[in-house]
C-alpha cells in the first residue's frame, strides 16, 4: 500500500509517502531542488519519496493533495494527476484538516483537543477539533480576517522584516522587550464572548499598502507620528506586546483539558508552545514540529491511511530524519569533483574524537550526517556546532557565519537524560519546538545563548533518535565536563537547510565555518 501526500503547492511545497503503514520519507521541495516556484509541482521531492518507497507512479494507490492548490481551477490539475498516476485514487484534503491530522495522528495521544492556527490556509485561519481514536471532529472555526497569524505578519512588516518569511525574527526579539504594548494588541484581538478573537478593524487602514497597513489610531497608541517608522528602541517592546497577546489569545482558544495537540504555522512559534505547556490548563501538550504547510504532507498521508484505508493502527513519526541521505561513495565523488582536499576518518570513534578536538579548539564545525531533517530546524544531522565554553562562539556564529541579528540565539543540544541538570524543559524540546529555562547554577555558562532573563532554546537528544549526535554530546562532556553544544541550522542567507554534499560544500566555502564533517570526510580551511 503506497500513499503519497503533497502539500504547500503555493508555499512550502513538500511530499510525504507511507508504505504499508510506515512513514518512510518526507521532504520539502526547496531542500531537494534548492528552490520552489509557487504553483509548481514539487518534482524533486516527489521523485525522492517514490525512490525511498521503492515505487514508481503506477504503484501509488492513493495520491492525497492538500488545498489550496493553485489560483487556477482544480479540474485541469486533476486530469494531469490521473494521467501521471494511472492507478491512483486522487483525494483532496482541506488545509486545516491536514494540519489537524498531522498534529494528532502522530502524537502519543489516543484522544485530545486539537487546535490549528495559521494565517489564512483555506479562508479558515483557525479551528479546534475533538479527537478520539481515529476520529477528528471540528467544534469551532475561525475565519479570515480574524487571523492572529495575519496580525503577526503585519507587525513583522511594520518592524522592517518580510511578512510570511521573517515572523520568527519578531518572536526571538520579543523576550528582550516589556509588556507596555500588550494591552494594545489585546484590544486588537478583542475576544468575543466565546473567547475567540474578533479583530478590531479600527486599528487597520485598508487604503495603506505597506508597513502592515496600520491606522492612525494604532500609531497614536504607539506614541509616534502617523505612518512613521517605529524607532529601533521600541522594536522589542512592540514584539513583546504582540507575542504576549497572541499567547493569551491562543490559551483562551484552546480551553482546558488533559491533552492538547497544536498544528498550523503558529505552532512554529516556540514561545507560544512553551506558554501552552506552562499555562496549567493542560496536562500534556504536543506540537507537530513541522507545523507549517510542509507538515501537511504528513497530515495528508496519515488522514488517508485512517479514513480511506480504514486502518486503526497509528503511523509512527519516530524522528524527523525523513529526507535524503548520502553514501560515502556519493560524498567522495562530489568532493573529488570539486577538487577538494579531505581526510577520511576510518572509524566512528576517530570521527567523534576529531570533532571534539575541533570544538575544544574553539572551532566552528559543520556537521552533516545521515538523512536530512524535515522542517526548519536542525536536529543534529544538518547542523553548525560550537562549544558554549568558547566566549566568542555566539558572536562568531551570528556575525561571521549566519550574518544575522544578535537577538537570534542558538539552541543548546544536550542528551535527554542529562538535560535536567542544566535546564528546565518541556516534552517538545525533543524537536526544538519549545523553549526551556537555564537553571540558576548555569546561567553564566549559557549567558550568550540566553533570551531575556533565563530563557534558552533547548534541544534534548535521545540516543534512539540520533545515536551519532548523542555520542558526540557525551564525548564533549567527557572531554570538558559539559555535555552541551550550541547548535544552529546548516544554511546561509535565508536558504533552506543544506541537503546534499554539494549544498554543504557551497555553504562551507561561502562562510566562516572552520571545519566540516560530511559523513566520515573531514574538510578544514
Amino acid at each position: 500500500m503506497i500513499i503519497l501526500g503533497i502539500s504547500g503547492i503555493l508555499s512550502e511545497a513538500a511530499t510525504a509517502v507511507i508504505r504499508d503503514g510506515r512513514l518512510v520519507a518526507s521532504i520539502e521541495e526547496k531542500k531537494t531542488a534548492r528552490r520552489h516556484v509557487p504553483g509548481d509541482f514539487p518534482e524533486q521531492s516527489l521523485a525522492y519519496c517514490l525512490q525511498e518507497a521503492k515505487a514508481d507512479p503506477a504503484a501509488v494507490q492513493l495520491l492525497v493533495m492538500v488545498r489550496p492548490l493553485a489560483a487556477a481551477p482544480e479540474s485541469p490539475l486533476h486530469v494531469q494527476l490521473r494521467r501521471r498516476f494511472p492507478k491512483s485514487q486522487v483525494i483532496f484534503v482541506d488545509h486545516h484538516l491536514a494540519h489537524a491530522a498531522a498534529a494528532y495522528y502522530v502524537s502519543p495521544f489516543d484522544d485530545a483537543t486539537v487546535l490549528t492556527l495559521d494565517r489564512a490556509g483555506d479562508l479558515r485561519c483557525g479551528a479546534r477539533w475533538q479527537a478520539s481514536g481515529i476520529q477528528l471532529n471540528p467544534d469551532r472555526e475561525l475565519f479570515f480576517p480574524d487571523s492572529l497569524g495575519d496580525v503577526y505578519g503585519r507587525v513583522t512588516e511594520l518592524l522592517g522584516y518580510d511578512a510570511c518569511a521573517d515572523e520568527h525574527k519578531v518572536q526571538w526579539l520579543s523576550p528582550s522587550g516589556d509588556a507596555r504594548f500588550q494591552s494594545l494588541f489585546s484590544e486588537i484581538f478583542s475576544a468575543s464572548n466565546s473567547g475567540w478573537p474578533r479583530l478590531n478593524r479600527s486599528y487597520f487602514d485598508g487604503d495603506r499598502l505597506s508597513h502592515g497597513a496600520f491606522s492612525s489610531r494604532f500609531y497614536e497608541r504607539l506614541g509616534i507620528p502617523d505612518g512613521a517608522a517605529v524607532p529601533e528602541d521600541l522594536h522589542p517592546h512592540v514584539a513583546s506586546g504582540l507575542q504576549k497577546a497572541v499567547e493569551d489569545s491562543v490559551i483562551r482558544m484552546a480551553g482546558g483539558g488533559e491533552r492538547l495537540c497544536l498544528g498550523g504555522g503558529l505552532g512554529l512559534n516556540a514561545l507560544l508552545v512553551t506558554a501552552l505547556e506552562r499555562c496549567g490548563r493542560w496536562k500534556d501538550v504536543f506540537v507537530q514540529p513541522v507545523a507549517g504547510n510542509a507538515g501537511c504532507s504528513i497530515g495528508a498521508v496519515v488522514h488517508a491511511w485512517h479514513h480511506h484505508c480504514g486502518q486503526t493502527a497509528r503511523v509512527r513519526m519516530d524522528n524527523l530524519f525523513l529526507g535524503p541521505g548520502f553514501a560515502a561513495e556519493e560524498i567522495k565523488q562530489v568532493l573529488e569533483n570539486c577538487k577538494l582536499r579531505f581526510r577520511y576518518l576510518q572509524t566512528t570513534e576517530e570521527l567523534i574524537d576529531t570533532a571534539v578536538q575541533e570544538l575544544n579548539d574553539n572551532k566552528i564545525v559543520a556537521w552533516m550526517h545521515g538523512r536530512t531533517e524535515l522542517g526548519p530546524r536542525a536536529l543534529g544531522n544538518r547542523s553548525i556546532l560550537a562549544s558554549p565554553l568558547d566566549p566568542y562562539s555566539t558572536e562568531n556564529l551570528n556575525v561571521y557565519i549566519k550574518h544575522r541579528e544578535p537577538f537570534r540565539k542558538f539552541a543548546a543540544s544536550v542528551p535527554e537524560e542529562l538535560a535536567g541538570e542544566y535546564f528546565d524543559t518541556g516534552p517538545n524540546a525533543r524537536f526544538l519546538a519549545s523553549v526551556g529555562k537555564v537553571k540558576a547554577a548555569h546561567k553564566q555558562t549559557f549567558a550568550t545563548a540566553t533570551l531575556g532573563e533565563d530563557l534558552i532554546r533547548v534541544h534534548t537528544v535521545r540516543e534512539r533518535d540520533n545515536p551519532l549526535y548523542w555520542r558526540l554530546l557525551h564525548a564533549a562532556g567527557t572531554a570538558t565536563g559539559l555535555p552541551v553544544l550550541y547548535n544552529t541550522s546548516f544554511n546561509l542567507f535565508g536558504e533552506a537547510l543544506v541537503c546534499s554534499p554539494r549544498d554543504a560544500v557551497r555553504s562551507f566555502y561561502a562562510s566562516g565555518i572552520d571545519a566540516m564533517f560530511v559523513g566520515h570526510f573531514l574538510l578544514r580551511k
